[in-house]
């Protein structure tokens, strides 16, 4: 495997990128962040503001140049960044992060259970909006999440745990 400059957390609402990534982060002694944050500081909005004004296909536009700008900023130092549900899925986030020797960790569950942690969550999710759509659109980005370097079963395990197995994989301890 090639060598770590940037670990990228992919995966569907509810999978722990965030939470994983800060837990990770300590561990490594690394820089953490979410790519939500970044867009949030650059737009002056939050995320739920930026769809309900602007729609998915504007929040996406926003979300590449604010991945685009993080990319860019590549120091020789190691860093984790926790990616929004959607923005692997978008094939020039993807190709931009392989282009930038970025490794992606898919953090997976099962459907219900990713439900489940979303439900208990007070965070607005503008595109979660019902169990149907929310399980068919977890179905239609799984392809994409699976093209991820490594993928990490999250089912049953706890934050420390899962970055543990995350770092693990990746020969980071």
């Amino acid at each position: 495997m090639r060598p770590v400059h940037s670990l990228f957390l992919v995966g569907f609402m509810g999978a722990g990128k965030t939470s994983v990534g800060r837990a990770l982060s300590r561990r490594l002694s690394v820089p953490f962040e979410d790519l939500d944050d970044r867009i949030h500081l650059r737009e002056g909005k939050t995320i739920e503001q930026i769809f309900r004004e602007s729609g998915e296909a504007e929040f996406r536009r926003v979300e590449a140049d604010a991945l685009r700008e993080l990319v860019a900023e590549r120091g020789s130092s190691l860093r984790v960044v926790a990616l929004g549900g959607g923005a692997f899925v978008q094939a020039g986030n993807a190709a931009l992060i392989e282009k930038a020797e970025g490794h992606s960790v898919f953090l997976d569950a099962p459907v219900d259970e990713l439900l489940r942690r979303c439900e208990g969550e007070k965070k607005e999710r503008p595109l979660r909006q019902d169990a149907k759509q929310f399980r068919e659109l977890y179905q239609k980005r799984r392809r994409s999440y699976m093209r991820a370097t490594v993928r990490i079963e999250t089912h049953g395990k706890d934050v420390e745990t899962i970055a543990a197995e995350v770092a693990c994989s990746l020969g980071l301890g």
